[in-house]
């Protein structure tokens, strides 16, 4: 497919390099020079300096014959009319990163009178994952798929899952999946033989109820989070405001700069505001720190939220997230199971490399999630199937996939099907895979 990305920040360098390494042709479209030579430097892509949403940089590059059109630079407005212009140009599809909570509630006027396929919210999607991760205080990470199932990743220590192999799992958790192991820097599918053991991360799939009862049987759940702290009055702290509401959690917001803090109680009476410098370590002792159930840092500096979030480790609080940016910092800090990690720009990869690879798959299914894991050494994908295949109504056991990949679920008619060798697949079966391989497009990419 032809790709054109206007933008070479985070987001646009992202995909830039997940994009280039399948068949794709990829443009960008970046105002400063060095950061597009930069780039085309680390990535195989074209590229041209200039203005995204100038009509005649867009008609350089070759805008008419694109099949996907990516506006994200850091202003709202460029990416909306860039995408807009290049709907009127003849792009196939455009998508527009929209970031303010002005526009969060436009998306069909957006579709239906500016021709914006999909408008995507990297603050808001934060958030969303935030909220999930207060809801499961003891997972590290948390994704949602189709009927209430979820995957959740979790740090096993000195309980009693340590030392059990695969298949005895299963037998002690049956309606639960675990999909990939990640031991150190190595990630992989495991087989009814493969141990857990201590240190390890799990990913494992199931329905939120069971879910909670695999907490509760390994003594991995913790009290329900009463209260959090919130360290900055961001964007993404609007949005999780707004979404806490519906878990009736107790709330306060430290913000630095006065100004913010004022509009953030204005607009949200019920919180408690209060305009001081989150990363003062005197300051958050005065403000009771300790007395919180979990704190999340949302400062615009990611070397600010890593040392509020170690003094707060150092306080024993129950949950600690923290938002980062530059993902080789998260590397530096030791492993904890109450510490858990956002990055904003890497979700939205993945919500635009979904729909990328949706559109350019076969027509015998859809791509509807994507889940990614440790610079990409793991998804998790879930396939929606459309039509009758070599893959359908036939025993699984029977079927030729490739040895990295997993079949761990088959949601039908609301149902969800831990499958053994005996199931099989139907139209309009949602069915999630687990796989090392990279960039499968296609449900029948799982065969050999």
């Amino acid at each position: 497919m032809n790709i054109i990305i206007v933008g070479g920040g985070k987001v646009g360098r992202a995909l830039c390099k997940d994009l280039s390494l399948t068949d794709n042709n990829v443009t960008m479209i970046e105002l400063r020079e060095t950061v597009l030579e930069r780039t085309i430097s680390r990535a195989d892509i074209d590229g041209f300096v200039g203005n995204g949403a100038d009509i005649d940089i867009q008609k350089e590059a070759g805008v008419e014959h694109c099949d996907i059109f990516i506006a994200v630079t850091p202003e709202d407005e460029t990416n909306i009319i860039a995408a807009s212009i290049a709907k009127n140009l003849g792009a196939t599809h455009t998508i527009a990163r929209v970031r303010k909570p002005a526009y969060a509630t436009h998306n069909e006027f957006m579709h239906e009178s500016m021709g914006i396929t999909l408008m995507i919210n990297p603050e808001y999607e934060a958030a969303s994952q935030i909220v999930d991760i207060l809801r499961y205080p003891g997972a590290l990470s948390v994704e949602n798929f189709s009927d209430g199932v979820h995957l959740i990743e979790v740090m096993i220590e000195d309980d009693e899952l340590s030392g059990l192999v695969i298949s005895r799992f299963r037998q002690k958790f049956p309606n639960l999946i675990i999909c990939a192991i990640k031991r150190g820097d190595e990630v992989v599918i495991p087989t009814g033989d493969t141990m857990i053991k201590r240190g390890d991360h799990l990913f494992v799939t199931g329905e939120q109820e069971l879910l909670a009862n695999f907490y509760h049987v390994t003594g991995k759940k913790k009290k329900r989070l009463k209260n959090t702290l919130i360290i900055g009055g961001s964007r993404i702290s609007h949005y999780l405001i707004d979404m806490l509401k519906d878990v009736s959690m107790g709330i306060k917001v430290i913000e630095i700069n006065p100004d913010k803090a004022s509009e953030l109680s204005e607009h949200f009476p019920e919180v408690v505001v209060i305009s001081g410098d989150g990363s003062d370590q005197e300051f958050l002792q005065e403000e009771r720190i300790e007395l919180f159930d979990a704190i999340v840092s949302l400062t615009g500096v990611d070397e600010e939220n890593l040392l509020i979030s170690l003094f707060a480790r150092r306080n024993n609080l129950s949950k600690v997230i923290t938002k980062v940016n530059r993902t080789d910092l998260i590397n530096l800090i030791e492993e904890d199971p109450s510490h858990a990690f956002v990055t904003p720009h890497q979700l939205i990869s993945n919500h635009i490399s979904k729909f990328v690879r949706s559109v350019g798959s076969r027509a015998h299914s859809d791509i509807e999630g994507l889940y990614r894991v440790d610079n990409n050494q793991f998804e998790i994908i879930e396939f929606h199937i459309t039509k009758e295949s070599e893959l359908t109504n036939q025993p699984i056991h029977s079927l030729p996939t490739k040895s990295d990949v997993l079949i761990a679920n088959i949601i039908r008619d609301g149902h969800v099907i831990f499958p053994t060798g005996a199931d099989d697949m139907q139209v309009d079966d949602h069915v999630i895979i687990a796989t090392t391989r990279k960039y499968l497009t296609s449900l029948e990419d799982i065969l050999e």
